[in-house]
């Protein structure tokens, strides 16, 4: 079986960087501690698990040694280097040795090692999967990487709006197959964040 790799986007927990949605409502240290801590517990989780190997794509460049990510060795850690969102999501899955690729964001509360499993299990009968937020963006993207991404994915796609999953889903080719994985979160705001379980 070829070796499956999960790629965790992540910006550095850095106050005024980080959740300026949320700091705008409860302040930017709060907001900074509460993504510091959605990181952390993911990380563990994730890392712990041997069905995959664990990366970080980090931002910005220069936050490669930041503590925040220090369960995943050096070696396991990337720049997520420049462009729009589309443009530095697409990066993992070029240079990453051969293997399914799954990526997924670092808030994401409720997301568990089960959630991942199942985004590559769909991998073994779909070239790509998504997994699907209620504002109409995802969370997780992977690729069997059995053949390059797409050249349309994320052309044209309005980041930050609430057909970003639509927008993505009509940028790929009839030719390739994909799959929705489950549907979850990331916490923008306070209404989110009431509802959050770590």
């Amino acid at each position: 079986m070829r070796k499956r790799h999960l790629v965790i986007f992540a910006r550095a927990p850095q106050a005024g960087r980080v959740k300026r949605r949320l700091a705008g409502e409860i302040g930017t240290m709060e907001a900074a501690r509460f993504y510091r801590r959605i990181l952390t517990a993911q990380i563990e989780r994730l890392t712990r698990d041997p069905r995959w190997t664990v990366w970080m794509f980090v931002t910005p460049d220069t936050a490669l040694r930041h503590q925040a990510w220090r369960l995943v060795p050096i070696a396991r850690r990337r720049p997520q280097r420049r462009g729009d969102l589309g443009h530095r999501m697409k990066r993992p899955f070029e240079i990453l040795p051969p293997g399914p690729v799954v990526l997924v964001g670092s808030d994401i509360p409720a997301m568990r090692p089960c959630h991942v499993a199942r985004a590559f299990a769909l991998l073994g009968t779909h070239d790509l999967v998504f997994g699907p937020a209620r504002d109409g963006g995802f969370w997780l993207m992977g690729a069997k990487r059995l053949r390059p991404l797409p050249r349309t994915l994320f052309d044209e796609v309005p980041w930050s709006t609430a057909t970003v999953l639509a927008d993505t889903l009509a940028s790929i080719p009839w030719h390739v197959t994909t799959a929705l994985a489950d549907t979850l979160d990331d916490v923008d705001d306070v209404e989110a964040l009431r509802r959050t379980t770590l």
